[in-house]
């Protein structure tokens, strides 16, 4: 193939003139981005060449070059990685189906800020350059491939791009951009020095420039800085995870975060350790501040970097990493793991178990620390962090309550509620048992699609009048989580929508006797309820938990709920056919109005379809049920 021409993939083009238009608050980012690929480059191909030494070729010193011509505007960026074969240029350059864009693109507000967020998340860094450039040339070859394969793809960020077969020696990648009148500025030494050192100075791998000297000018007319052949690295070209913490500022951790999470947000917390014993490991670990858009997906691979020896294996090693942890980001360099480990050996090793072990630890200690600040801390910032992460991965973190039976009791602490008395989730386990009634011998709790549907709940009414606090759970992992917290610091957890109520010593003699004379009065209408209900109820009882309301549904005591099993059949999933139990307020007028009605199946069947709307589901029938209403009111 000589020279062909082809199109961008639709949602590269709006990308592009996305890109072109700034959607960077802060444009010297696109330097940061390439020479980021760079160093991902050359990383693949040190893991690669871990089978297959030959593949360093003549040229076994990995590093990034960073040149411009004054004469030509142009500024480059090139590697001497893995380097790309022509269709790896098409597909990677050409196209972004595996970034999500088109998901990329719905997510965008118009707030040039709040999107500068989102382009690294989805791996399309590389477009950046057009930020500065309008034109971009890149010319590689793969490593191992003969000379004589090389490729240039060159583009002007519009609608197609040119790619051709070109002899080329060097394995690798060179970006060349083609700077805009408006970006004239990057052709300055002093200027690119001062970006890498900002945003690349934790870069493994030696970045390297040109030097500049003094050159006289002719006859004493003054002089200039000029260029020389000799090239001298620009960063600290050693990985920060190896530097003692006392040399590191809370700036470079914070850049090293954002280059390895693409995140333009800093993170919240970190924690750099050095662990010796059975296993040594490095840990360098993150808790960001915001959730990616893909945090839900649990079939996407996440997890750390993990290198072994300061060699990188590989970006996503979920086996040092809890699931319910995956929102963390960071490294973890291995003393002893050997350096060809694959996946399916991380599964097995007892050190990977160590490390995971000692990194989840790691983490929930820093999430301790956050919501000790929250109560103790001396600024508004550090007390709002807490808060900040919660609103983010609360949710993920109950997964853990199933996952990690041994640090269960550390996530119960962590874990921030609403409830009747605060409608932010700010309500630790520990503040509710702080504050129970006396007599009282249970935390309460009830699950709902919204918060709305929590707080007027039927089932609330007799724990409103007397004064109760109940967690409020609106999170779709709750019913879930909750199953395997059976119980906080000794007290039992119970959801008010589960199992008679039975309140204990906060219910007087008086009530319970007045409760018992109701049922036995109502029993010929209960036994007709249940004939008329048999279909759809498992039971029907007198209750005391209503105050307002003339019935409410629940299940037993170990029953899956009605809104977990709605979750489940949403969800396309198997799940058993819930019979709920339909109690009913003897004291209602309406409930009164059953016995000796002719109406008594409209208005039985009645009774249980607005319970079941009260708590979030739908008639089965909904036309039936209209009709029953509308015959009544007429």
């Amino acid at each position: 193939m000589s020279k062909q021409t082809l199109s961008f993939q639709a949602e590269v083009a709006q990308l592009l003139h996305l890109v072109t238009h700034s959607l960077y608050s802060n444009p010297e980012i696109f330097l940061r981005e390439l020479i980021s690929n760079a160093s991902d480059a050359c990383d693949k191909l040190r893991f690669e060449a871990l089978n297959n030494p030959a593949l360093y070729e003549d040229a076994p010193n990995l590093e990034v070059r960073v040149s411009y011509d004054k004469d030509a505007r142009t500024l480059t960026i090139a590697d001497n990685g893995i380097g790309l074969s022509q269709q790896e240029a098409i597909d990677n350059l050409g196209t972004i189906a595996k970034s999500g864009t088109r998901e990329f693109m719905g997510r965008l507000s118009g707030d040039q800020k709040a999107d500068a967020q989102l382009i690294g998340q989805f791996g399309v860094g590389f477009y950046s350059g057009f930020i500065v450039a309008d034109k971009i040339t890149v010319e590689s070859r793969r490593a191992g491939a003969a000379a004589g394969e090389g490729v240039r793809w060159t583009s002007g960020g519009t609608g197609d791009f040119e790619v051709e077969t070109i002899e080329r020696a060097q394995r690798g990648t060179s970006v060349t951009l083609h700077l805009r009148d408006d970006a004239q500025d990057y052709l300055n030494t002093w200027k690119l020095k001062d970006i890498i050192g900002k945003y690349s100075d934790h870069i493994a791998l030696p970045i390297l420039m040109r030097k500049e000297e003094w050159k006289e000018g002719e006859e004493g007319k003054g002089g200039e800085m000029v260029l020389t052949d000799e090239w001298e690295t620009v960063n600290q070209a050693s990985a920060l995870w190896t530097r003692p913490k006392k040399n590191i500022t809370d700036e470079q951790y914070a850049e090293f975060y954002k280059a390895i999470s693409h995140d333009f947000e800093a993170p919240l917390a970190w924690a750099h350790n050095r662990v010796e014993g059975s296993s040594e490991y490095t840990q360098l670990l993150f808790i960001p501040g915001k959730a990616p858009f893909d945090l839900w997906n649990r079939d996407k691979k996440a997890g750390v970097k993990l290198y072994v020896k300061r060699v990188f294996i590989m970006d996503d090693a979920e086996a040092l990493m809890p699931t319910y942890l995956r929102f963390v980001k960071g490294v973890i360099d291995s003393a002893d793991l050997p350096l060809n480990v694959s996946r399916e050996l991380l599964q097995e090793s007892r050190d990977v178990k160590a490390i995971r072990d000692g990194s989840t630890k790691r983490v929930l200690s820093m999430l301790e620390d956050l919501a000790r600040q929250e109560k103790e801390g001396e600024s508004d910032e550090a007390k709002a962090k807490y808060g900040k992460f919660y609103a983010e991965f609360g949710a993920v973190l109950k997964e853990g309550l199933g996952e990690d039976f041994a640090n269960r009791d550390r996530l119960a602490k962590l874990l921030r509620f609403a409830s009747t008395t605060s409608d932010t989730v700010s309500v630790s386990l520990a503040d509710y048992k702080a504050r129970m009634k006396e007599g009282q011998d249970a935390i309460y709790y009830i699950t709902a699609d919204t918060l709305a549907a929590a707080k007027n709940s039927p089932q609330l009414e007799v724990f409103r009048k007397k004064g109760i606090e109940v967690l409020l759970m609106t999170d779709r992992v709750d019913e879930w989580a909750l199953s395997h917290l059976s119980e906080f610091d000794g007290t039992p957890m119970q959801s008010v929508a589960k199992g008679a109520v039975d309140l204990g010593k906060l219910q007087d003699e008086a009530e319970k006797k007045a409760a018992e004379e109701a049922a036995e009065a109502f029993k010929p209408v209960l036994a007709k309820l249940k004939e008329a209900l048999k279909d759809k109820a498992e039971d029907v009882r007198v209750t005391t938990r209503l105050v307002d309301s003339p019935a409410c549904l629940v299940v037993k005591d170990q029953g899956m709920s009605l809104q977990l099993a709605r979750m489940l059949k949403a969800a396309g999933q198997a799940a058993p056919e819930v019979k709920p139990v339909l109690e009913v307020n003897a004291d209602h007028a309406l409930v009164k109005k059953l016995d000796g009605s002719v109406h008594f199946n409209d208005l039985a069947h009645i009774l249980f379809d607005q319970a079941l709307l009260a708590e979030g589901g739908l008639p089965d029938d909904p036309a039936a049920y209209v009709r029953r209403v509308n015959a009544l009111l007429v």
